[in-house]
């Protein structure tokens, strides 16, 4: 994958995200509610945005991209406190010791870690519903965190290097400064 995007952290945890999204949707919610699919929907879009910016020339681009991303990420917070809701469970306070045990594990990002297909370093039982739904919560903050602190970067960055418009403009104007026929 280009852009780098593919050893960051902020990518692995998307990915991750995803996959426990789409075995948690396929479990608790009913597929052929509309609810299914704008989870199912929210998640990749988290994980597909963040690697389309990290594409794009533009750093513009690249922040409203990653932007689209971290917005999905507190779409899909609210879906999963709204499952638990409904459902008569309790959303886990940040310091819980549940939470901070969650928010303590890391996520390994190995290539191969796409194919983990048991997700046992979480510790949970996935035919809880609410430790399921709360290990989502957490995961989606978590990476919300994250994405934060990635916007931040792709912004300073941009206000110390410019934008690819710009530096474009910059080497045209270089061009035509060392190429001037007399």
């Amino acid at each position: 994958m280009n852009g780098g995007i593919g050893n960051t952290l902020v990518y692995w945890l998307a990915v991750e995200i995803y996959n426990l999204n789409t075995i948690f949707c396929e479990r608790y919610i009913d597929k052929f509610s509309r609810t299914f699919d704008q989870m199912i929907q929210a998640a990749r879009s988290c994980k597909q945005n963040l690697v389309e910016g990290s594409l794009e020339n533009s750093t513009e681009s690249n922040l409203k991209l990653t932007g689209v991303s971290r917005a999905s990420f507190g779409e899909l917070i609210e879906d999963y406190k709204d499952f638990l809701w409904k459902n008569g469970f309790n959303v886990w306070d940040k310091d819980d010791p549940r939470v901070l045990r969650l928010r303590g594990i890391r996520v390994d990002t190995h290539e191969t870690h796409v194919t983990h297909e048991t997700h046992e370093s979480y510790g949970i039982d996935f035919g809880d519903k609410e430790a399921f739904a709360n290990l989502m919560i957490t995961l989606c903050t978590k990476e919300s965190f994250l994405m934060d602190r990635f916007l931040a970067g792709i912004q300073k960055s941009f206000v110390e290097k410019g934008g690819f418009r710009e530096n474009l403009f910059k080497k045209r104007n270089e061009y035509k400064k060392t190429n001037q026929m007399y």
